[in-house]
């Protein structure tokens, strides 16, 4: 079925908004951040946003709901492509990293989950509990098969994802270091899991 164009078109505009969005947070925080910024960088009237969302509060808890989509979607593809706990690994992290410094990024640094109100709070939080204990039985699944050594599965996926998150609050968009984090990173964050020969 088609879709509808005007749907289509405010889709792309509401992305580029949180594109826009996230790059202003990440880089000057909330309290650092008005609608006016975002505006700006789009080349919007303040008054242009009110018809994506209602203040910037909402426009916080949809950046943080896009990062979780984009993590998400990044886990599911990895573990639909079968194999080794490792080899699920290995592709999650890349994945991740790919659509953080590529085409779909700038993606929300979710640093600022205090400043939304209670229920966008619990979602958000309920979503990346959820990542973390998903991204903890892929580990397992490694230690069961044999791929990743036995470790704490907790602090392990804690270290490793604290790692990919915070990519967004140094990298700036230059291709050259997009291609260096994608060579290097997913190796550096799972060079330790294997067991030792």
């Amino acid at each position: 079925m088609a879709r509808n164009p005007d749907e289509t078109r405010f889709q792309l505009q509401r992305d580029r908004m949180l594109k826009a969005a996230a790059y202003c947070f990440n880089q000057k925080g909330y309290s650092g951040t008005s609608l006016k910024d975002v505006a700006d960088i789009l080349g919007l009237t303040d008054a242009a946003l009110y018809y994506y969302v209602r203040n910037k509060e909402e426009l916080v808890y949809l950046c943080y709901l896009r990062a979780a989509d984009v993590g998400r979607e990044a886990m599911q593809r990895a573990i639909a492509e079968g194999g080794l706990g490792f080899d699920q690994v290995q592709r999650y992290l890349r994945y991740h990293i790919e659509y953080m410094v590529g085409d779909r990024g700038p993606i929300a640094i979710m640093s600022e989950i205090p400043s939304l109100k209670p229920k966008h709070r619990d979602k958000v939080l309920e979503l990346s509990r959820q990542h973390s204990l998903n991204f903890e039985a892929m580990l397992e699944g490694g230690i069961s098969d044999g791929s990743i050594a036995a470790c704490d599965v907790r602090m392990t996926g804690n270290a490793i994802m604290g790692s990919i998150n915070w990519i967004p609050k140094w990298f700036h968009g230059d291709a050259a270091v997009a291609k260096r984090i994608l060579d290097k990173f997913p190796a550096i964050l799972s060079g330790g899991l294997p067991p030792s020969a």
